[in-house]
C-alpha cells in the first residue's frame, strides 16, 4: 500500500492541499471545525507525519503585482482581488509594487523588484515600453497580463496572458454585418496594448472577408493618451462630415464615451447608430447591459494569473507560455438612440 500523503486527505475531503497543510502547521485560514475535520480524516487513513514530505508552499513565499494605476477601473481591482484571494489559499503573499502610468529620465525601478524579497511577479495594466522593459530585464519568474505591441512574445523572459481579441472582434463585427450594415468604423489606440491591435486586426479581417471597404476616415486607431481619450475622440467624431452606420470598438470605455458624444450631438443620428464593446464592464452605467460585448470574467482571469505564476515560480527553466483567454460574445440590440 502506498503511503498516504497531504494530497490523499485533500482529495478525501474535497478541499486543497495547502488547506491540510496549514491545519498541520496551526496557521490562520482554518476554522476549528475544519481542522477537526482533516486531523480526524487524516487518522482514519492512516497519515505518519513522521518525515513529513516536502512541500513548494511550505515556506511562505510572496509575489509582486506590478501594476499602473490598479484603482482606474473595476476590471482591474476584480482581479487583483481575486488573484490575492487564491494566492492567500496557497501561502503566497501579494505585495503592490506601483509604476508610474509612463516613464520619464528619473524612473528607477523599486528596490523591493531587486532586492532579492520576492520569489516572482504578475505585471498587470503597464503599457509604457520603456518600463515594460526594464521589468522584463528582472531575474525572476514573470507572467505578464497583455503587453505594448512594440515587445513581442519572443522578448519577453515570462509567460503572457492574452484575452482573445482577433476572432472575438471578427465575431462580433461579422455579426454587425449579418444586420445589413456596409459602412463600419473601428475606434481604439492599436499602439497601446497587444490585445487592441489583435481586435482591430480581426475587424479588418472581417470586413475583408465580406469584400467590404476599410474606410481609414472611419477607423480612429492613434495613440490616445488615457486622460485624454473623451476630447480626441470628440474631436474624431466632429472632423466627419458623414458618420458610418455603426462602430466596432476596442473596449467599453469607449463605448461610454460614444454615448456621452451621441447624447450632445443626437441630430447627427436620427436612425441611430449600432455600437459595440469589450470587456463587458459593469463599471459604465450609460452603455451597461445595452450593448454588445466581449464579456471578460474578471474573477476567473485573477485566479489564472494567480495559478500561472505560482506554476512559474516552481518551473523557473520551464518553457515560456503564450496563453489565450477566449471571452464569450454578448449580443444585444446595441443601437444608441
Amino acid at each position: 500500500m502506498s503511503k498516504i500523503t497531504m494530497q490523499d486527505i485533500a482529495d478525501a475531503l474535497g478541499i486543497s492541499r495547502v488547506t491540510v497543510w496549514k491545519a498541520f502547521n496551526n496557521h490562520t485560514g482554518v476554522s476549528p471545525v475544519l481542522r477537526q475535520g482533516i486531523l480526524e480524516k487524516a487518522k482514519e487513513l492512516g497519515y505518519a507525519r513522521a518525515g513529513a514530505e516536502p512541500s513548494y508552499y511550505e515556506k511562505e513565499k510572496t509575489v509582486s503585482l506590478i501594476v499602473s494605476r490598479p484603482d482606474s477601473s473595476t476590471f482591474w481591482t476584480n482581479i487583483i482581488h481575486r488573484m490575492a484571494q487564491e494566492l492567500s489559499s496557497h501561502n503566497v503573499n501579494l505585495l503592490y509594487t506601483y509604476m508610474p502610468s509612463s516613464y520619464d529620465d528619473d524612473f528607477i525601478l523599486p528596490s523591493v523588484l531587486t532586492s532579492g524579497t520576492i520569489q516572482g511577479a504578475v505585471i498587470l495594466n503597464v503599457y509604457d515600453e520603456r518600463i515594460i522593459q526594464l521589468i522584463n530585464e528582472l531575474a525572476l519568474p514573470k507572467v505578464f497580463l497583455d503587453t505594448v505591441p512594440g515587445i513581442g512574445m519572443e522578448a519577453l523572459r515570462g509567460d503572457l496572458i492574452l484575452l482573445e481579441g482577433y476572432h472575438a472582434t471578427y465575431r462580433i463585427t461579422q455579426w454587425a454585418i449579418g444586420r445589413g450594415i456596409r459602412r463600419l468604423g473601428f475606434i481604439g489606440d492599436v499602439h497601446y496594448a497587444h490585445t487592441n491591435l489583435d481586435r482591430y486586426q480581426g475587424f479588418c479581417k472581417c470586413m475583408e472577408d465580406n469584400h467590404l471597404e476599410i474606410k481609414e476616415g472611419y477607423c480612429m486607431t492613434c495613440s490616445i493618451h488615457i486622460d485624454s481619450y473623451y476630447q480626441v475622440l470628440s474631436g474624431f467624431l466632429d472632423s466627419l462630415a458623414e458618420l458610418p452606420e455603426a462602430f466596432i470598438c476596442a473596449s467599453d470605455y469607449i463605448t461610454h464615451f460614444l454615448q456621452i458624444y451621441f447624447s450632445e450631438h443626437r441630430e447627427r443620428i436620427p436612425k441611430g447608430i449600432l455600437v459595440t464593446g469589450f470587456d463587458g464592464s459593469l463599471e459604465y452605467a450609460n452603455v451597461s447591459g445595452q450593448l454588445t460585448t466581449a464579456d471578460v470574467r474578471t474573477d476567473l482571469l485573477g485566479k489564472r494569473l494567480s495559478m500561472q505564476i505560482i506554476y512559474r515560480m516552481e518551473y523557473a527553466d520551464a518553457p515560456y507560455e503564450l496563453i489565450y483567454i477566449n471571452p464569450d460574445i454578448i449580443y444585444r440590440d446595441s443601437v444608441l438612440y
